[in-house]
């Protein structure tokens, strides 16, 4: 498990339906070592911290295996690390394998950040706007390639080519690929999203999306 790129960006003002929409999306690579604090990385932005941002979005991971199926779906051969507005393309941690609450190092144990994996992602308008893509987004919701996100627990740095390890699982092991099929794909029965309420980390937003549904069953 390695992280290949880190990718950041500056909030940039487009045109989206005419008009002027401030984002953070356009996500480029950078070089050597960056700060990853409690809240974002330094020198990223985003731009709206209402459905973007906060502890439990702290940072994007989107998987490089995925980068194939895209370029092929989209027609674009050569898409650049930060493609999908992620701080980091990740390898070797896959939506069906890496569990809400699990707990990663990033980089040297004593430098390093160490992050948990808190929820999907869901993509915005502005993915589609980026990409030129506006209809795209209910394929990429349904292709299952969310991507996931992080909340810091030890602030660190890291940088491209850094190892990623798991250190600690949450014990319900929920994986990420069965958190979006809850959250957004109208899948899970009364039985898993008990379980899922059990996790300890469980990031505020998904508990009660998972409750609503429990709710929603028993009516």
């Amino acid at each position: 498990m390695k992280l290949l790129s880190v990718n950041i960006s500056p909030t940039k003002m487009v045109q989206i339906n005419g008009q002027q929409v401030p984002t953070g999306i356009y996500k480029t690579p950078i070089q050597g070592c960056v700060w990853l604090g409690k809240l974002t990385l330094a020198g990223d932005s985003q731009a709206d911290t209402r459905v973007h941002g906060g502890e439990h979005q702290a940072a994007y991971c989107y998987p490089f295996e995925h980068y194939a199926y895209w370029q092929y779906r989209l027609k674009m051969p050569n898409l650049a690390y930060g493609t999908f507005g992620e701080n980091f393309t990740v390898t070797g941690l896959l939506e069906e394998d890496i569990c809400i609450g699990d707990i990663l190092q990033i980089g040297d144990a004593k430098t390093g950040a160490v992050v948990q994996v808190t929820m999907p992602r869901t993509p915005c308008f502005k993915f589609g706007h980026k990409i030129g893509r506006p209809d795209i987004l209910k394929e990429f919701l349904n292709s299952e390639k969310s991507g996931f996100y992080l909340l810091v627990i030890q602030a660190g740095v890291v940088e491209a080519n850094d190892p990623i390890n798991i250190i600690e699982r949450d014990p319900q092991a929920i994986s990420i690929r069965s958190t979006l099929g809850m959250q957004k794909l109208g899948e899970g029965d009364s039985v898993l999203l008990q379980r899922a309420l059990k996790v300890a980390s469980l990031a505020p937003l998904l508990k009660k999306i998972f409750e609503a549904r429990l709710i929603e069953m028993r009516t």
